[in-house]
């Protein structure tokens, strides 16, 4: 069954793919669960057609933490190795309850008000998972990698979120927070209608700027952490490139990718893992 859930994250997340080749190997399998935990409530906005289907599998997943669909849980792969790492290394359900909680917004148009909601969503989707995988490498340490994860995972959301751009706005979502708009003389609506393409630039170099604070910010707490729980991080290494194509093209973020090649992305997560350093 691992060779199976292994392929499977490959192809949900290959990026969290790459960076779990090189997390330790004693903690590999147990960060796979979790990885692919995410990677499945992650993506029911693009698996459901209306908001209350993805509303009842989120429900579940709930339930399935809870404790409250045994036999279901072990019909489920993911499921019944998530739960067997959670016994087995008493890993914290109320994050990933949480998870399941902030992932109700992804499933609504309703826009992101401001910095501190958004600050919010990624504490509890992206923050959660380093914290998590932290735990999942070195628990003790972990105590102390709470700072790190809530910046660079604001950081890392910022950049998953440019990088979906023309998606998000093509099913009229908008991630971008509303003072961020609001300074630059954009709104909702017209952000989605994308016609003033100065006030585009404008907002998207702001989100990206906004990003690269938390990721500044990520970097000096992470200098000061035990080395031992540094490969928890590695994902992280995947973000500076992103907010730079990100201001270097503005409104043309809404139309080319922002992403690296793969190979260079595998070569940024080697790096890292080589120095120690996102």
């Amino acid at each position: 069954m691992r060779e199976q859930l292994l392929s499977d994250l490959r192809r949900a997340d290959i990026d969290r793919y790459l960076a779990l080749l090189l997390m330790p190997e004693a903690a590999r399998d147990d960060l796979l669960a979790l990885m692919l935990f995410n990677a499945e409530i992650a993506s029911i906005r693009d698996r459901v057609r209306e908001a209350l289907p993805g509303e009842v599998r989120l429900q579940w997943w709930r339930d399935v933490l809870a404790g409250e669909r045994g036999g279901e849980a072990r019909a489920h792969p993911v499921a019944q190795t998530l739960l067997d790492v959670i016994q087995r290394r008493a890993m914290p359900v109320a994050p990933l309850i949480a998870m399941c909680e902030a992932r109700i917004f992804d499933l609504y148009d309703d826009p992101m008000p401001d910095r501190v909601s958004y600050e919010g969503y990624a504490g509890e989707t992206a923050s959660a998972m380093l914290q998590m995988s932290a735990f999942l490498i070195d628990p003790e340490c972990s105590t102390q990698t709470a700072t790190a994860s809530g910046h660079a995972g604001v950081a890392q959301a910022v950049a998953g979120h440019l990088m979906l751009l023309p998606m998000t706005q093509a099913r009229g979502q908008v991630f971008v927070p509303g003072d961020l708009l609001a300074a630059t003389g954009l709104e909702r609506d017209g952000f989605l209608r994308g016609e003033d393409k100065t006030a585009l630039s404008n907002a998207v170099r702001a989100f990206a700027d906004f990003g690269r604070e938390h990721l500044d910010k990520a970097r000096s707490v992470l200098a000061e952490l035990p080395g031992s729980v540094f490969p928890a991080y590695l994902p992280v290494s995947l973000v500076e490139p992103v907010l730079a194509r990100a201001v270097k093209l503005g409104a043309g973020s809404l139309e080319a990718s922002l992403q690296l090649p793969q190979w260079r992305r595998q070569w940024r997560l080697w790096r890292a893992a080589r120095r120690g350093r996102v």
